[in-house]
């Protein structure tokens, strides 16, 4: 479990760009946090940090948004709204783990169970008007 404290929207982007850099390929990331945390903040520089040149913006209402790039893709889940097995086969989620892609997943704490046993989970917590800890753990770790 690593945590991190940023302190702005670049900050948050920086610390997006860093990771991406450093998780594996074919990764899925389950962000945990309340509306206006900054999951779609560290969306914007997760995509950035693979090089994928596109305007990142929350996926609510399209479920999914996808991000592609010449060496990576980037599947942006909104969870929120799946409440059922047959919502998330019908949103793409299980296709999207099959497609050597990062699968970014905001509210996956309403899909828990469907996510990988070797998912990333990104806790984030708003400390202040800009300032947000983020807490990296293993699926494992944010059951326990």
């Amino acid at each position: 479990m690593t945590k991190y404290v940023t302190n702005s929207f670049i900050e948050t982007v920086a610390l997006a760009k860093k990771l991406a850099l450093e998780l594996k390929k074919n990764c899925v990331i389950g962000f945990i946090g309340d509306l206006g945390a900054g999951k779609t903040a560290f969306t914007t520089g997760f995509v950035e940090g693979l090089g994928i040149n596109a305007e990142v913006s929350s996926p609510t209402f399209a479920i999914c948004n996808v991000y592609q790039g010449e060496t990576a893709k980037v599947y942006h889940f909104d969870m929120y709204r799946i409440e059922t097995w047959d919502d998330l086969y019908t949103c793409g989620y299980y296709d999207s783990l099959d497609d050597n892609a990062y699968v970014l997943l905001e509210w996956s704490e309403n899909i828990f169970a469907a996510l990988p046993d070797d998912a990333v989970i990104i806790k984030i917590e708003k400390l202040g008007e800009n300032d947000r800890r983020f807490t990296v753990m293993t699926k494992a770790e944010a059951e326990a």
